[in-house]
């Protein structure tokens, strides 16, 4: 295990409880967070926190990390069908890593072809259940826990869940073994 997490948010307008909050708890127990996104510049989340990005999602190998965690936030609705997300999200699964996505995020695994048949959450409202639908359109089951845990891959529904989301992944990495089952 190299300790290596990397943590991968919209340039613009990532849900700052949901990189922060996971950020500072991985960190303090001694995982190495690499921040990624699609520019090499500094990202804004949508309350205006800022954070200097490690490394361009073009270059990221999963290989690399222990797991890969996408976070969630308005800006990350236009890399939903980036197909360079999507390339990191199957090859974080093909060579046997944790997968992360928390909020919105789930929808990227889910187009990227990796949920199908797993169980998983998302951030959904009365008057936006599309999170839910684009799930099960693309083969997951949807799961409506905060935490949902299928195998290597961990979902959580928002920034409600960014702390429970953070210990989960923790765990998940320490545990021998590392694949876990069942709800949380």
């Amino acid at each position: 295990m190299t300790n290596k997490i990397a943590m991968v948010i919209a340039h613009r307008d990532f849900r700052d409880e949901e990189y922060f909050i996971p950020k500072r708890i991985l960190t303090t127990r001694n995982f190495e967070v690499v921040t990624v996104s699609t520019f090499n510049e500094k990202a804004i989340g949508m309350h205006g926190g800022e954070t200097k990005i490690d490394a361009i999602i073009d270059n990221l190998m999963p290989e690399d990390f222990d797991a890969v965690l996408f976070i969630g936030g308005a800006g990350v609705m236009d890399d939903i069908d980036n197909p360079e997300f999507h390339r990191v999200a199957k090859r974080t699964i093909e060579k046997g890593k944790v997968l992360g996505a928390i909020c919105v995020a789930p929808m990227i695994l889910a187009k990227a072809g990796v949920l199908s048949g797993k169980k998983a959450t998302i951030w959904s409202s009365p008057m936006n259940k599309n999170p839910i639908k684009v799930l099960e359109e693309n083969g997951a089951i949807y799961t409506d826990e905060i935490v949902v845990i299928d195998g290597k891959i961990i979902t959580a529904n928002g920034p409600l869940a960014a702390d429970q989301f953070a210990q989960t992944v923790a765990e998940a990495l320490t545990q021998s073994g590392g694949g876990l089952t069942g709800d949380h």
